[in-house]
């Protein structure tokens, strides 16, 4: 396609366990776009952190040089997203609630961002986007088509991420889920560099009543109206 071409960005931000996700992925299989998880990018840069032996609090130069070394890749395999670190695929290690408070920490590190913010930008770039996150509407893709903050109560957003990580027969609790969710809240509201907060031309749902399909089909028809 020629340098002319205007590609369509569909920007969704919102908490941890707001369904983001879920919701994107079934977006961008109708739209015929392009899905792009944000979080995982982070999640892989925590995760080798971690395996490292870094503390995501503290060693924060350390995370920063780590990222800025670090290859991110994001392949689709089988219409699945995989997020590469240096050729190691770590798609299925960065779900953990250890990982999930790190890439909250690592989030907060303004190199870190710095880092990643081009492979974002890069993707959406090139191809029609649907791409989720903490500060995608305000900070990465400021002049994305559309922008969607998507929420929910904590204890809806716990529900939902025991249930996910239980049918995957994965061990968790539900209170230790909603102290982790807590916690995301507090640091992804409070850090300095790009704090999560709706885009004043965002349209803000609320899914806590709301189904899977009802929330999919209420965003659908949003975009469509606006596209």
């Amino acid at each position: 396609m020629g340098d002319n071409v205007s590609y369509i960005s569909i920007a969704i931000d919102g908490p941890a366990g707001a369904g983001k996700s879920s919701v994107s992925k079934s977006l961008a299989f109708k739209l015929g776009f392009v899905y792009v998880d944000t979080g995982a990018i982070y999640r892989s840069i925590a995760y080798t952190a971690i395996k490292l032996g870094l503390d995501t609090k503290v060693d924060t130069e350390k995370i920063a040089e780590l990222a800025n070394k670090s290859t991110v890749d994001i392949k689709y395999i089988d219409g699945v997203q995989h997020i590469f670190v240096d050729g190691d695929d770590v798609t299925d290690y960065i779900r953990t609630p250890e990982v999930s408070k790190g890439a909250s920490d690592v989030s907060a590190i303004p190199a870190v961002r710095d880092a990643l913010l081009f492979i974002q930008r890069n993707i959406a770039d090139n191809n029609n986007v649907i791409m989720d996150g903490r500060d995608i509407g305000t900070v990465v893709l400021p002049d994305a088509t559309v922008k969607i903050f998507l929420t929910a109560s904590i204890k809806n957003r716990a529900e939902r991420r025991y249930k996910e990580m239980t049918e995957k027969g994965v061990e968790c609790n539900l209170d230790e889920i909603m102290a982790e969710i807590s916690y995301r809240d507090e640091q992804d509201s409070n850090r300095p560099v790009a704090p999560l907060k709706p885009a004043p031309d965002s349209v803000v749902f609320d899914n806590s009543d709301y189904n899977f399909e009802q929330s999919v089909d209420f965003l659908y028809n949003i975009i469509k109206e606006k596209c």
